[in-house]
């Protein structure tokens, strides 16, 4: 007995390894199965989706204030480093009990399995790679628990097992080390290749690739000539699709069939109907220039982007659709479940809002939302945005809620003035004498028709405007400060709309309806 008191540390540690290993293995295998197959669902996903839905609302928002667009690398490595510490306890706790240890980890797994069947996005291929998966961490979990021993000794002085048996392990003291690093290796390798690769064969990405846009109907007029203000380091007048920032509550850019998509218009409507892809592509297409932008940037942020977008006017397909005259909101719906709710009016009146399917004369790519998203100019991407767009309910703000408005994020959420600076960086040391100030301003639907600057705490002076594209879209501006003397400095910028609406100086975050104040940056003149 003192002999085997004396091994129960060592057993138990073992028995830990052996769980956080065969946990790693199954996460990440299944994990990279998943994406390989073009499947969007994994256990890591649909835990992390499940834990997004059930946190507490100052939680979520802690976490986009903290870590912006790396919320969901931060979610995803949390999820598991806490999967790994239920496999190790499960083999810690339990390994002197292999049979009711393995049975308690593929109880786990069943959870897993059903927590991945559940999400509405979820196909035959997102099973299939979670089980193949589960069925591998079992797997390496059974052997490596025959490996984990209590040494004994029998009254003929042969080893002996937990059990009294003397039958030999099925793997050695070097066999168990072996295979726990290669199933840690394999799952570690599985879980960065799931996060990064590319899917191949069958999935989204792939259909976006083949997949020719459309010429559209009505062309967007060409980028006017000084939209841009010719100073390095302001961001371009138009944002290339993959610098687009990806703000959604998506963990993995769902892997949509464009075959199989459907949109369906309902709700408080006389004629609801459903479209098929090819049956929108057929529809007359329009190509807008809009400045998208995200309600969680902050002061001064880069979470917005100016790019030509490509689809059927939002107003066409609720003209066919005929709202009743009660409705005063459209709740739109994402394959993944995200809701967002937008002011029926701004569904159709004469703004450029869009059932949109390309960016720039391209295709979406799964990222952004193909094959299909909706684009609402004037409004915050949180209540008009919804990217993978399946359904379009026609509905009233007091009857239903989108997921951030349950969230506590406000139900309607106009775009305010805002503006940028982009050049001088803060902390940046540059020449005394004139220095020269820019950026980026915007007023979605309004337009910008002014923007001042100012030196320290000097007078506001106006800025330098590139050519305006249209009300919707960002617009660059710059301003030589003359006479800078050497020393530390601030410069601050607000913008000025076309109604006459001046940015607010007023400190305010992100939430629950976009952040405010004047971006103030210092730097060094030398």
């Amino acid at each position: 007995m003192g002999h085997l008191n004396r091994t129960m540390p060592g057993l138990r540690t073992r028995g830990a390894l052996a769980g956080v290993a065969a946990t790693l293995l199954l996460l990440g295998s299944a994990d990279a199965l998943a994406r390989l197959l073009g499947a969007s669902t994994s256990p890591l996903t649909a835990v992390g989706l499940l834990v997004i839905r059930v946190l507490p609302t100052e939680l979520v928002k802690l976490a986009i204030a903290l870590f912006g667009e790396a919320d969901k690398i931060v979610l995803i490595l949390t999820v598991g480093v806490a999967g790994l510490a239920i496999g190790g306890l499960i083999g810690g706790i339990l390994c002197t009990r292999p049979r009711i240890a393995l049975l308690t980890f593929t109880a786990a797994e069943a959870v897993l399995l059903l927590l991945v069947g559940l999400r509405p996005e979820a196909g035959t291929l997102d099973f299939v790679a979670a089980l193949a998966g589960s069925v591998l961490g079992a797997l390496a979990f059974a052997l490596l628990l025959g490996a984990v021993r209590v040494p004994g000794r029998t009254g003929d002085g042969t080893d002996s097992t937990p059990s009294g048996r003397g039958d030999a392990p099925s793997l050695g003291r070097r066999g168990f080390f072996l295979l726990a690093g290669a199933s840690a290796v394999v799952g570690a390798v599985g879980i960065a290749a799931g996060r990064t690769v590319v899917a191949v064969g069958r999935g989204a990405a792939e259909a976006a690739r083949r997949f020719v846009l459309p010429t559209p109907a009505v062309r967007a007029p060409a980028v006017p000539e000084g939209a841009e203000v010719g100073v390095d380091g302001v961001a371009p007048f138009t944002t290339a699709q993959a610098d687009l920032y990806r703000i959604d509550t998506a963990l993995v850019p769902p892997s949509v069939d464009p075959d199989a998509w459907e949109l369906r218009v309902d709700g408080l409507v006389e004629e609801p109907f459903t479209l098929t892809f090819d049956e929108l592509l057929a529809m007359r297409l329009e190509e807008h220039r809009i400045t998208l932008t995200c309600v969680s940037n902050p002061v001064g942020g880069d979470l917005l982007g100016t790019g030509t977008w490509t689809g059927v006017p939002v107003r066409t397909l609720l003209a066919r659709a005929k709202p009743l005259p009660e409705a005063d909101m459209v709740l739109s719906h994402s394959i993944d479940g995200f809701t967002a709710s937008t002011p029926l009016e701004a569904m159709t009146d004469e703004r450029a809002s869009l059932v949109a399917v390309g960016m720039n004369g391209e295709p979406l790519t799964p990222e952004h939302g193909y094959p299909v998203r909706l684009i609402v100019p004037g409004l915050y991407g949180f209540v008009s945005a919804t990217k993978w767009v399946t359904r379009i309910e026609v509905t009233r703000f007091d009857q239903a809620e989108a997921y951030w408005t349950q969230r506590g994020w406000d139900a309607e959420a106009p775009i305010l003035v805002a503006s940028r600076i982009d050049v001088p960086r803060g902390l940046d040391s540059v020449p005394a004498g004139e220095v020269v100030v820019a950026g980026s301003a915007w007023a979605q639907q309004a337009g910008v028709a002014a923007v001042q600057v100012r030196l320290d705490d000097g007078e506001w002076i106006d800025a330098d405007l590139g050519t305006e594209a249209n009300a919707d879209t960002w617009r660059q501006w710059r301003a030589a400060l003359p006479d800078v003397e050497a020393g530390r400095h601030s410069v601050t910028v607000r913008a000025v709309d076309h109604d006459g609406t001046v940015q607010t100086e007023e400190r305010r975050d992100p939430i629950p309806n976009a952040a405010t104040g004047h971006h103030r940056v210092e730097f060094r003149a030398e």
